[in-house]
C-alpha cells in the first residue's frame, strides 16, 4: 500500500479518491473548496491538507484530476505547488484531460526536479469513477507507468501505456473525437424514430444488436428520449476537450471535419441553456425548432 495524495475532488476525483482509500492507500486530499476536502477525509477516512505543497508532501504517488490546463498548472507549480512538496523519485500522475502542450510542459518541470510524470485521461464519466470502472489511458517512462498502474487499478477497468509522455492525452483526445460523432448520430436515429412515431424501445432493443449498437445506445437512449441530460460528462467540459482536439488535429494536419461540426452543435446547446448538461443533450438541439 502506498502513501498518496488526490488534487481534485469533482465528480470524478471525488470518487476516485475513495477507491484509494478503501483499497487500503495511505490518502491525503486537496481541493480549492476546502469543505468538499473536509466532506471527503470525514467519508473515507483520510486526511486533507490546505495546499497541494502540504498534501503531496511525503507521498510516493501524487494524482491530480482537475479543470484544465491552467488549473493543473496552479496546483503542479509554484512555493504552494504539488512539485515543491513532492521528493526525487516520487510519480505525479494526471489523471485531467488537458493539452499535450502543458503535459509536456509539466513533465519537463517534473524531470527537472527528480519527479516522474504519468499523463494518464480517463475515460467512463462519473458513473465509471463511482464504480471503480474507468479506463485510463497513459503516457510516461515504462519504469513509473509500472510503479504507478497498482495504484490507479483501484479505480480503474483497463490501464494501458499508450508511449511516452503526451501519448496518454493524445488517445484521451482519440476517445473525444470518436464520442463526438457517434452521440450525434445517435441523437439523429432517436430523433428520426420518435418524429417517425416509432416505439423507441423496440427500435433500439433491434438496431443496438447489430453494427449500430453501442455503449451510449445501451446507456442513453431512455434519457435521451426523455429530455433528461443530468447523467455524467457536462457540455462545457466537452467543449474544452474538443478544443484541444481540433487544435492538435491542426498542428498535426489530421482532419477533423465531423469533430468541428459537431462542436459547433455543441455551441447551440450552450446558447440553449444547457452547458451543464451532459453530452447526450446534442438531441435537443434537433427537437428545438432553432436546432
Amino acid at each position: 500500500m502506498a502513501k498518496t495524495a488526490f488534487l481534485g475532488l469533482g465528480v470524478m476525483g471525488f470518487p476516485m479518491a475513495g477507491h484509494l482509500a478503501a483499497a487500503g492507500h495511505d490518502v491525503t486530499v486537496f481541493n480549492r473548496t476546502s469543505a468538499k476536502a473536509e466532506a471527503w477525509a470525514e467519508q473515507h477516512g483520510g486526511r486533507h491538507a490546505a495546499t497541494p505543497r502540504e498534501a503531496a508532501s511525503g507521498a510516493e504517488f501524487v494524482m491530480a484530476c482537475v479543470g484544465n490546463d491552467d488549473d493543473l498548472r496552479a496546483v503542479c507549480l509554484g512555493p504552494d505547488g504539488a512539485f515543491a512538496g513532492m521528493s526525487a523519485g516520487s510519480i505525479f500522475v494526471d489523471h485531467t484531460t488537458v493539452s499535450a502542450e502543458v503535459t509536456r510542459e509539466l513533465a519537463a518541470a517534473a524531470r527537472d526536479a527528480g519527479i516522474g510524470y504519468v499523463d494518464a485521461p480517463v475515460s467512463g464519466g462519473q458513473a465509471g469513477a463511482e464504480n471503480g470502472q474507468l479506463s485510463v489511458m497513459c503516457g510516461g517512462d515504462q519504469g513509473e507507468y509500472d510503479r504507478a498502474e497498482p495504484v490507479m487499478d483501484a479505480y480503474a477497468k483497463i490501464c494501458r501505456r499508450l508511449g511516452e509522455v503526451g501519448a496518454g492525452q493524445m488517445t484521451k483526445m482519440c476517445n473525444q473525437i470518436a464520442i463526438a460523432g457517434l452521440v450525434q448520430a445517435l441523437s439523429e436515429s432517436l430523433n428520426f424514430a420518435q418524429t417517425a412515431g416509432l416505439d423507441i424501445e423496440k427500435v433500439v432493443e433491434v438496431i443496438s444488436q447489430g453494427a449500430a449498437g453501442s455503449w451510449q445506445m445501451q446507456n442513453r437512449h431512455q434519457t435521451m428520449a426523455k429530455g433528461e441530460f443530468d447523467f455524467g460528462f457536462a457540455i462545457d467540459w466537452m467543449r474544452k476537450d474538443l478544443g484541444i482536439c481540433l487544435k492538435t488535429g491542426d498542428e498535426l494536419g489530421a482532419p477533423l471535419p465531423v469533430t468541428a461540426l459537431v462542436d459547433q452543435f455543441y455551441k447551440d446547446v450552450q446558447r440553449m441553456g444547457g452547458g451543464r448538461w451532459d453530452t447526450s443533450a446534442l438531441i435537443a438541439r434537433l427537437a428545438d425548432p432553432k436546432g
